[in-house]
C-alpha cells in the first residue's frame, strides 16, 4: 500500500469511527426461540439495508428477516454473527460460520462456494457526488473509485478489459468507508449494490445519485464451504424458493423500502421461470 493511499485509509477509518456505533466486531447474536433445535450460525459483515444493529443492538436488515423466516420453517435456530468481510473464507473454511449470507453475490463465484439461491437480483452501480460532472460510466475515465475490498466492482475496474480506465482504485474493508471516501472527496465515485448504496441516498437526500448505466446485475445467494452440506443447502434453497412464492419475500423487501418486482423477480413479471 502506497504512503498516499495508507493516509487516505486512515483517514477513511477515522471519519467512520466517528460517526458509527454498531458494537463490537464479532458480537453473536443468539436467537430467543428455539434454543434446543439446531443452530445455523450466520456470519456477515454491517451491510443496509440487508444486514445491520437497530438502536437496540438487535440484528436486523432484509437478510436477516429472510434468515429467520427459512430457519423458521427449516426448524433451525439462527444465530447472527458480526464477521470481518476481509476474513471471510477464513471464518467459514474454519467453521467459526455455518454461512455468509449478507448481500453475498453468488454470480461469477459459483464455483468458489457451495450456494443456496439465488434468493435476489440487484445490480452494481456507482454513485457520485450531485455536484461533480459524472453523468455516464465513460465520465469515470481518469477518475478515483472507492470499492469495497473483494466486491464485485473491485474485479470490474482492475480488469484491463474494463470499458472506463480509471486512474485509482480505493478499497476498503466496509461500505461505510467506502461511501465516506465519497462524501469527503477522497474518491470521485463509490461502487456497489444498488440496493446498499440507496440507503446512503436516503440518509441525505440531494447528496448523491446513481449513474444510470450499471456495472453488471448479480444474484445473490448463501454461501457455504465448497465441500459442505449439499442437502442443507438444497433445503434452504427450497424455503427461500417457496418465500418467494407465497409472497413472504416481497413483504420483507417492501419493508425497507425497497423494489420487490426488482430484487425479488430481477426486473420480470412475478412467477418468472
Amino acid at each position: 500500500m502506497s504512503k498516499k493511499v495508507f493516509v487516505i485509509w486512515l483517514c477513511i477509518c477515522f471519519l467512520c469511527c466517528g460517526c458509527s456505533a454498531m458494537g463490537e466486531t464479532g458480537k453473536t447474536q443468539l436467537e430467543e426461540s428455539g434454543n434446543s433445535q439446531p443452530q445455523l450460525i450466520i456470519g456477515s459483515d454491517i451491510y443496509r439495508p440487508f444486514f445491520f444493529q437497530d438502536d437496540n443492538g438487535r440484528y436486523v436488515g432484509i437478510d436477516v428477516e429472510l434468515a429467520r423466516e427459512a430457519c423458521r420453517r427449516l426448524g433451525y435456530s439462527p444465530i447472527f454473527k458480526w464477521i470481518d468481510w476481509d476474513n471471510k473464507e477464513e471464518v467459514l473454511e474454519s467453521g467459526v460460520v455455518d454461512c455468509l449470507w449478507g448481500s453475498f453475490t453468488m454470480t461469477g463465484r459459483e464455483e468458489e462456494y457451495l450456494w443456496a439461491g439465488p434468493y435476489l437480483y440487484t445490480r452494481q452501480v456507482v454513485m457520485v457526488k450531485n455536484t461533480g460532472g459524472i453523468l455516464n460510466l465513460s465520465d469515470l475515465e481518469g477518475k478515483k473509485v472507492a470499492v469495497q475490498i473483494g466486491s464485485k466492482p473491485e474485479g470490474y475496474f482492475l480488469n484491463p478489459a474494463a470499458a472506463c480506465k480509471v486512474s485509482r482504485v480505493i478499497t476498503f474493508s466496509t461500505l461505510d468507508e467506502v461511501v465516506t471516501a465519497l462524501k469527503h472527496n477522497y474518491a470521485d465515485a463509490a461502487a456497489g449494490h444498488e440496493s446498499a448504496l440507496a440507503e446512503y441516498m436516503q440518509e441525505e437526500p440531494g447528496m448523491y445519485r446513481i449513474l444510470e448505466e450499471g456495472l453488471m446485475s448479480v444474484q445473490l445467494g448463501v454461501a457455504f464451504v465448497k465441500d459442505g452440506d449439499q442437502e442443507m443447502a438444497d433445503v434452504l434453497t427450497e424455503a427461500l424458493d417457496e418465500m418467494c412464492e407465497d409472497g413472504t419475500t416481497e413483504k420483507i423487501v417492501e419493508k425497507y423500502g425497497l423494489n420487490p418486482q426488482a430484487l425479488v423477480w430481477g426486473g420480470e413479471a412475478k412467477g418468472h421461470d
